[in-house]
């Protein structure tokens, strides 16, 4: 019987392989990836499927049994996948006549958000990340290191499974806590801020009473029109300014203008607070 031969390209990409040894001639027959002793796999168990936390907490929020701050937190040991693609840097041509790639680079895949600012998309599966983009590589980490990532990048939102049933965005202040490895509150139920806010109204004598809750960007919906209390991009934080009777158009519009340049020259505030809506009463 003729010996038969490897078609050509795969014959290339064998040959600059290294064939049975690595790059320092350590033969690969043997060897084995998994087990503690491996530094490099910190995942070797990893079955790709969302983290069992997570879901329960996605899950009760949907249900209207949870919270956004309980997701966020959830998201503190989670396993997420990173979507990164490889982009040709250069190439060359190989000595049996064949384009091969001689350099390329690996890019971390971010988003714009609608409001312009720059979003890390992050996945609670291999799947979810297949489905969002066929060509991407899953990279496993965990969601701190994650949002690490989101800090380097100059992204201030992690968007969760973009494009699935349920998406949900963690806002800069969440994602910066994530970072740093504590807890994060939302600022809706952050008492320290009705402080902030009030010495800063104190300052506008025309101001009678003031109060924050969460405001309407703080919802999402699913893939199916289902509303849930929590994983919006924003605003997130309600200042709602009682004022007293009788003023012009202009000078609720002064009012409005002199908090809100005080309350952004306040660093806890600014910190805290991703997005703000302002409302009027009187």
């Amino acid at each position: 019987m003729a010996k038969r031969e490897l078609p050509g390209h795969i014959a290339a990409a064998l040959a600059g392989a290294g064939g049975a040894t690595d790059s320092a001639g350590q033969p690969w027959a043997g060897r084995s990836l998994e087990g503690d002793g491996n530094p490099l796999h910190q995942f070797d168990k990893d079955d790709g499927k969302p983290d069992a936390g997570y879901t329960a907490a996605l899950e009760a929020l949907v249900a209207g049994k949870g919270t956004e701050a309980e997701v966020v937190a959830s998201l503190a040991t989670a396993r997420v996948y990173v979507a990164i693609i490889a982009t040709l840097g250069e190439e060359a041509e190989s000595e049996h006549g064949l384009t091969a790639d001689k350099e390329a680079d690996l890019a971390l895949v971010t988003l714009t958000a609608p409001d312009g600012r720059k979003a890390l998309p992050v996945f609670s599966s291999v799947d979810s990340l297949s489905r969002w983009h066929p060509q991407a590589r899953p990279v496993a980490v965990y969601a701190p290191r994650a949002a690490l990532s989101a800090v380097a990048e100059e992204a201030q939102l992690l968007v969760i499974d973009p494009g699935s049933d349920m998406t949900f965005v963690v806002r800069r202040p969440a994602t910066w806590a994530l970072a740093q490895q504590r807890e994060w509150v939302p600022s809706y139920t952050d008492g320290s801020l009705t402080a902030i806010v009030s010495d800063a109204a104190a300052a506008q004598p025309a101001v009678r009473q003031v109060q924050l809750s969460a405001a309407g960007g703080v919802a999402s919906r699913t893939a199916d029109g289902t509303l849930v209390s929590g994983g919006g991009a924003g605003p997130e934080l309600r200042v709602t300014l009682q004022l007293v009777p009788g003023l012009a158009q202009e000078d609720v519009q002064t009012v409005a203008a002199a908090l809100q340049r005080s309350l952004a020259a306040h660093p806890e505030f600014v910190e805290r607070v991703d997005s703000l809506e302002l409302k009027i009463t009187r």
